[in-house]
């Protein structure tokens, strides 16, 4: 089996070497982002923010900026970034305007390459496409000088040779696309969670916020 499929792929000529290329960029782009949305979304966000609401319910503002700092994540810098706005004197406005640009910065670091994957599935089946037409116009090429008799033989091989490019960019780009769609998925979930969890500790924070000084 593996030896067919390798035979394939010599076969297939130079452009199964791109798609291989877009194979193993797409591959090393999943791994990251999954890595990424995992770190991002493994937060018990209820049980968090009900610990920094009470350090605040209390006026302790120290402790409630020292949990957001024991947590590296998108979430925990937005609230952080609030809370210490609170700590500097800032007005509601101050507050808003802190928090909101942490999460101008933080939000698209969740969606960060994972549009590659949609190019690269394009790619893929693109470059399977030339491959296959520049290999049928090779093998019609080939049969022009040989006889009536060898002309089937000769065809129907090359021609098979020549399908390799799109099997193999088909193969590659329709695992990217379905990769690409559950992670884009996946990071809008995030991202609307995030938001949702960001502002209610807004306004929790505001509400509060005379505890706080």
């Amino acid at each position: 089996m593996i030896h067919k499929l390798l035979e394939s792929y010599r076969e297939g000529g130079f452009f199964m070497h791109i798609i291989l290329g877009c194979s193993l960029i797409g591959a090393a782009i999943i791994f990251e982002r999954i890595k990424v949305l995992s770190a991002a979304s493994n937060i018990k966000k209820d049980e968090l923010l009900n610990h920094i609401n009470s350090y605040i319910l209390q006026g302790n503002l120290e402790k409630a900026v020292a949990v957001t700092a024991q947590i590296k994540n998108p979430l925990t810098n937005i609230v952080r970034a609030g809370l210490m706005a609170v700590a500097n004197s800032g007005g509601p406005e101050e507050v808003q305007t802190a928090m909101d640009a942490v999460a101008l910065r933080e939000v698209p670091k969740l969606e960060r390459r994972i549009g590659l994957l949609s190019m690269l599935s394009n790619v893929a089946t693109l470059v399977g496409l030339l491959g296959t037409v520049v290999g049928m116009i090779g093998a019609f090429g080939a049969v022009a000088n040989v006889s009536p008799s060898e002309k089937a033989t000769i065809l129907a091989n090359s021609i098979s040779e020549a399908m390799n490019c799109t099997a193999f960019g088909l193969l590659v780009a329709i695992p990217l696309l379905f990769a690409f769609g559950f992670l884009m998925s996946k990071a809008q979930e995030i991202t609307d969670d995030i938001h949702e969890a960001s502002v209610a500790t807004l306004n929790f924070i505001l509400a509060n916020k005379d505890r706080l000084r």
